[in-house]
């Protein structure tokens, strides 16, 4: 059994005890509350085959994520769709208030991202959500003014920033120095900024956990890499140091308030397997186990249909993803390739925003 069973459990649990509740959309939902989802990693790569996703569009956000980045350009420049309309819905909402230019049709608002860099500095931005929480969580400056840009009354301070809080960075560096330890936590949900946030966010934090593996553990990875034990006078463990097998593994848990089960929920849970995947990779530790706490877990009525139709097909054994290349902060979307990977048709479904 891996994470597409519990997913598809969860459809079924919603579609037989969810309750009828209204939403911020107006579409309407079937929800039930406080669910758990959990995945071995050895079982394969968390990306559903019932229907295929959209595997560029998961590396990408995560990425966007992960550059600190809240501006949907980058996003837009890579194909990437997923934020558009709430990018457009801010448009329309303040564009009374502080543009009296034109009204664009969210088609001509997406081509502007892309093509006005000037546009998009203004009308792509979505505030403090997770990317900056994630590496900017507070961000404090000097009181000394580093240097004036401009001229004379127009001339703008600029301030060096000493510290940005960022969290990732933090995250990795005790996961270096003190594994063991409980604090081991990212969280996107900044209290004093979620006013200022287009969408407040969703899955609003995640932990880490770390063991030691067992010598048998160790020994197997040994022999999966093609490694042999030699008689010489190299200890089991100094020949397993030698060859860089990892000490530890490392598991993540996240937890979400708002599960859009369809669309929503089978993007988070390969984009939170991905993560863990490169933190593994980081810090030289064994992906062990994904876990996922949910909140209000809910159908939007106009999936249920859909819902439907992906629990008439069967799972398939999971793909695998190597990462090639790249660090934590110089990741590309190339250096991520998902292997063997055969699922069902897309399902498409009305993104409610």
């Amino acid at each position: 059994m891996n994470i597409e069973h519990d997913y598809l459990r969860l459809l079924k649990d919603i579609l037989n005890n969810g309750k009828e509740k209204q939403d911020r959309t107006g579409t309407g939902t079937i929800s039930v509350f406080g669910r758990q989802i959990r995945h071995k990693m050895n079982q394969g790569f968390p990306l559903l085959t019932t229907k295929k996703m959209y595997w560029k569009g998961i590396v990408t956000e995560l990425l966007w994520f992960l550059r600190g980045d809240t501006n949907i350009k980058y996003l837009v420049d890579n194909d990437c769709h997923i934020w558009d309309g709430d990018a457009y819905q801010s448009y329309l909402k303040n564009r009374d208030s502080q543009y009296f230019g034109p009204y664009y049709t969210k088609e001509e608002f997406i081509r502007l991202i892309k093509t006005d860099d000037e546009f998009a500095k203004k009308w792509g931005e979505l505030g403090p959500i997770y990317g900056k929480q994630w590496r900017s969580w507070k961000i404090i400056y000097d009181n000394n003014v580093s240097e004036w840009v401009g001229e004379g009354e127009d001339a703008i301070p600029i301030y060096k920033v000493l510290n940005r809080d960022d969290q990732i960075s933090n995250l990795i560096e005790q996961l270096k120095t003190n594994p063991d330890s409980r604090r081991l936590m990212v969280n996107a949900w900044n209290v004093g900024e979620l006013d200022q946030m287009t969408l407040p966010p969703c899955h609003y934090g995640f932990q880490v956990y770390t063991r030691e593996l067992s010598e048998d553990e160790r020994y197997k990875i040994f022999e999966e890499k093609g490694y042999e034990f030699r008689m010489n006078q190299w200890s089991r463990e100094e020949q397993y140091d030698k060859a860089g097998i990892p000490k530890r593994a490392i598991s993540l848990m996240w937890n979400q308030r708002s599960v859009d089960t369809f669309l929503g929920l089978p993007f988070n849970i390969a984009s939170y397997g991905l993560l863990l995947e490169i933190i593994a990779k980081e810090v030289n530790m064994v992906p062990d186990e994904l876990v996922g706490n949910l909140g209000d877990v809910h159908l939007y009525k106009n999936h249920i249909e859909q819902a439907k139709e992906q629990l008439t097909r069967e799972p398939k054994r999971l793909p695998k993803v190597l990462i090639n290349n790249g660090v934590l902060d110089g990741y590309d979307i190339t250096d991520f390739e998902l292997v063997d990977y055969q699922s069902d048709t897309p399902i498409k479904a009305p993104i409610s925003n």
